[in-house]
């Protein structure tokens, strides 16, 4: 049940195809072998519009994978440096890349069509 959130600053929507940076991020999750259902990934950007960093240039890619516990740490590392790999790939001129792990804890409440 990978979510992924990926906040970034606002111009980055003019200059790169985030969308289709989640549909490489998606396909890259439905194929790690620790994820058993395409339909509970999810893959989102939010993009900020104010902010301020310690770098230049003054641009930003933050994800966040949300995982539910139980699958081990170095599982965690490895689908975390994946989705750090992408992003440099993609956005090599970004002033900070960064990923966070986080749980996403139970109780977790969906509602799905």
């Amino acid at each position: 049940m990978p979510h992924l959130v990926i906040e970034h600053s606002a111009e980055l929507k003019a200059t790169h195809d985030l969308q289709g940076l989640c549909e490489r991020l998606f396909d890259m999750l439905v194929a790690h072998p620790s994820v058993g259902d395409p339909a509970s990934v999810r893959v989102r950007t939010i993009a900020c519009t104010e902010y301020r960093l310690g770098v230049d240039p003054q641009s930003f890619a933050h994800a966040t994978l949300l995982l539910l516990p139980g699958r081990e740490q170095a599982v965690r590392e490895t689908m975390a440096r994946m989705i750090l790999d992408e992003l440099e790939a993609a956005m090599p001129e970004v002033g900070s890349l960064t990923v966070r792990l986080d749980d996403l804890n139970p109780p977790y409440l969906k509602r799905m069509l």
